[in-house]
């Protein structure tokens, strides 16, 4: 398949999420099934994408019914003239090479401390790295987070390149999830 063929355009509404959280608004789209299935992978996977014609790069989430959810930030609204409850235009493609994931400071002083984790973190491939800080991002609370980061160190440790036990789609283990939609 060549670039062109991943290429996929089309039409969704702007969702406000029932949760904004802290700081600037922002909305989603959830990818039709059949844009989906054209992505590399049902986990977090990186897309060079169009909103009406302006142009971002996102890292899709996975919806954990087997396709992705994309957030947009205030930023590209204002930039795209658009607002919730709007029905854009989306085009997206896969990333030619994905990028390497931040790696967040507990995990990165965790591994800074065991360099036999270190050493074998430095040598899985970008994805493997992605699924790592997927898993250990996903806990839901601080004690669990850091117990993640510890077993990552021992599994790295050990040899495991690549998480063990973790469904990067949430399709079976129902842990990861769209947002909801505001009403």
């Amino acid at each position: 398949m060549t670039g062109e063929d991943k290429k996929s355009c089309f039409d969704a509404r702007l969702l406000c999420p029932r949760k904004q959280g802290d700081g600037e608004p922002w909305a989603f789209v959830i990818l039709p099934g059949e844009v989906s299935a054209k992505l590399p992978r049902r986990g977090r996977t990186s897309v060079d994408a169009t909103l009406n014609g302006h142009a971002f790069r996102v890292l899709l989430e996975p919806d954990g019914r087997k396709s992705h959810w994309l957030r947009i930030g205030q930023p590209l609204m204002e930039t795209s003239g658009t607002t919730f409850g709007d029905v854009v235009r989306l085009e997206i493609s896969p990333v030619a090479r994905e990028p390497e994931p931040e790696v967040p400071m507990d995990l990165r002083e965790a591994l800074q401390a065991a360099p036999e984790a270190r050493e074998i973190w430095e040598a899985t491939t970008t994805l493997a790295r992605v699924d790592w800080i997927h898993w250990i991002t996903t806990a839901k609370q601080v004690k669990t987070r850091a117990k993640r980061i510890n077993d990552a160190c021992d599994m790295l440790a050990s040899g495991k390149k690549r998480v063990c036990c973790f469904d990067p789609s949430g399709f079976y283990s129902k842990a990861i999830r769209a947002p909801e939609a505001a009403d």
